[in-house]
């Protein structure tokens, strides 16, 4: 079976997003169409047009079901509705009527899949919806309007009942799945992208939602040049955090190994990509190599050429991190009309991830100072590029606070509380 090199982890304690998920689901049944009804009993006439008002679900919970995916269940609620009715009896009668369904009960249980695609899905969804009775105010004194009030109490009580579950299955059938098919596979930059498939249908207990995702990086211009998971699988085993997500050397490795397939850790700085700081820097540095090759070649242009070698990799432990970088520099003079002279190579050095850039170039093998000083200046930005961040599969939206890291041999696991700032229908 194929190690996942991403893993994520929803706890109970996320299912507190279950207030976002319940406005979620009052603008869902907001939308419900109501059809205009007509009808005719002798010289009793009547035209009723209904729409909701306003969803009060108040007594609601989200839960996990085992090895199925999530229940949403409304107990006891209300659902406000207004009516304008135009009536034709011996007279012909308009206005508005004032309703309300009352112990409104809704059970939906949403089954959570992998797709041959490998994503996420919600593959069917199971809802049992109730209204135990309905309340009008009717203004007017005939007995047309208590004949009115029962025939439409009766009639809207079950339609209703009718067209909750339709509208739910349509939310999460098409409105969420629709959103969850843009997560597998995205592009990070205009280099690589990367493969959220899950490898595995999702594991759902009693505390928690489990997905395993391949979490793999790829080169966008060489996309079957990959590296093959040999790292060992994180592992979740807290349930504290409302969501914890686990990443392997492998997560880490592939990125690496798909920059360097792009040729991301490549710098050759010449002519007006020389910065006049690091010229002086270099024609100091090498004045007396320079010298002693041919006097001729002092006003040459120069080169800094810097090319990593080897795919850069990644080691985890519960110490901390580190990300070993093989690499070649050379300093070329470039005498016109001539081959390139080299006047230095170098090769070999480590970068540690709990020490900033700089402090790490320190620790190159021994150097003169001015020529850590022009490693700093080009090697510097080279590492940057890899500290822009990366899209985990959440959706936007949903933002990670109280962030707390645990290393682990061979994987890190990051727990987090999630704050919500879009509403669930934006996301």
């Amino acid at each position: 079976a194929e190690p996942a090199g991403c893993k994520i982890r929803i706890t109970d304690k996320g299912l507190e997003m279950k207030f976002e998920t319940q406005k979620f689901v009052e603008e869902e049944l907001s939308n419900i169409s109501m059809p205009e009804m007509k009808g005719k009993e002798g010289r009793f006439q009547y035209t009723i047009t209904v729409k909701i008002k306003e969803l009060n679900l108040t007594h609601a919970d989200l839960q996990f079901i085992p090895d199925v995916g999530l229940l949403f269940d409304v107990q006891n609620s209300s659902i406000s509705l207004s009516f304008y009715r135009q009536i034709l009896y011996w007279f012909y009668d308009t206005g508005h009527i004032n309703a309300s369904a009352e112990g409104v009960n809704i059970n939906t249980a949403v089954h959570l899949s992998r797709d041959d695609e490998g994503r996420l899905k919600i593959n069917n969804v199971t809802c049992d919806a109730k209204i135990r009775k309905m309340r009008a105010e009717f203004s007017g004194t005939l007995k047309v309007y208590d004949f009115l009030g029962k025939f439409l109490m009766t009639g809207l009580r079950f339609y209703l009942n009718k067209q909750i579950c339709p509208a739910l299955n349509h939310a999460a059938l098409v409105h969420v799945n629709s959103m969850l098919e843009t997560i597998p596979r995205t592009e990070v930059d205009s280099y690589i992208g990367i493969d959220y498939s899950l490898i595995d249908d999702p594991v759902v207990t009693s505390q928690s939602l489990d997905m395993h995702f391949r979490g793999m990086f790829f080169d966008l211009s060489h996309q079957n040049l990959t590296l093959v998971n040999y790292a060992v699988e994180p592992v979740i085993r807290e349930f504290d955090r409302m969501v914890y997500l686990a990443l392997s050397e492998f997560f880490f490795d592939s990125g690496l190994f798909s920059y360097y397939t792009a040729g991301i850790f490549q710098m050759h700085i010449v002519n007006e990509k020389m910065p006049k700081d690091l010229e002086m820097l270099l024609r100091t540095t090498y004045f007396g190599t320079i010298m002693m090759l041919n006097p001729a070649l002092m006003d040459a242009p120069l080169s800094l050429q810097l090319a990593v070698n080897s795919p850069p990799k990644t080691s985890i432990k519960t110490s901390g991190a580190t990300v070993v970088m093989t690499a070649i520099v050379k300093v070329m003079v470039l005498p016109p009309g001539q081959p390139p002279v080299q006047l230095s190579s170098m090769t070999m050095f480590k970068i540690f991830s709990n020490q900033s850039a700089l402090e790490s170039l320190a620790q190159l093998i021994p150097l003169q100072a001015p020529l850590k000083t022009m490693l700093q200046m080009s090697v510097v930005p080279l590492i940057n590029w890899t500290k822009r961040g990366v899209r985990i599969p959440l959706a936007d939206g949903m933002d990670f606070k109280e962030e707390v890291v645990e290393y682990h041999n061979g994987f890190i696991v990051i727990g987090a509380n999630l704050h919500f700032s879009k509403g669930l229908r934006e996301i």
